[in-house]
């Protein structure tokens, strides 16, 4: 049986960025799912790790990201993904959730071999970070119903891509099986 370990991507965002009210929408809209896969990772014990942009802040660390995303414009979609206590913090710098961190080190010491992704930015960092699992021999599940968009055009061809081109599962936040594999 494949361990399996929710990422959380970029949920901790001040939304200070020039595409940020196109994201608020759609971000909107992920949250119930977002909240379902904590929810339901923290119940099954799996991994959560939160993989987050730093802001161009090169001295922060988890702490400073999650007070900054809490002051920002948003707070409202930031309370209800605040990493618990047990969650683990990935800080990255570029795209991919795999560019220039810890993670696949991590992953390796947790002998994680199937990933859950959600969070923003579907057609960016989501997509990129689909992919480089993807190469690492990784089994990939999307949550599209937990996953936002700026561009809902780019988001539906990049859940295509990762489906089609990455083998990814893409589902339903509330297909998605923790602990075992199931069809998500």
């Amino acid at each position: 049986m494949a361990r399996t370990a929710l990422i959380v991507v970029d949920v901790l965002n001040p939304y200070a960025h020039e595409d940020a009210e196109a994201l608020v929408p759609s971000a909107r809209e992920a949250l119930p799912g977002i909240t379902a896969l904590l929810r339901n990772a923290r119940a099954g014990d799996a991994p959560v790790i939160y993989v987050n942009d730093n802001f161009g802040e090169w001295r922060s660390q988890h702490g400073e990201i999650v007070t900054t995303a809490l002051g920002g414009r948003h707070r409202d979609l930031v309370e209800p993904v605040v990493p618990d206590e047990d969650a683990l913090f990935v800080v990255k710098a570029r795209h991919s959730i795999f560019f220039e961190t810890p993670l696949a080190y991590l992953l390796g010491q947790l002998e994680v071999e199937r990933l859950v992704l959600c969070g923003q930015v579907t057609e960016q960092c989501v997509l990129y970070s689909a992919l480089d699992a993807h190469i690492r021999h990784f089994d990939v599940v999307v949550a599209a119903d937990a996953v936002a968009h700026i561009d809902p055009d780019l988001a539906a061809a990049a859940l295509r891509m990762m489906r089609v081109n990455m083998s990814a599962t893409v589902c339903r936040a509330d297909e998605v099986a923790f602990g075992a594999r199931g069809p998500g």
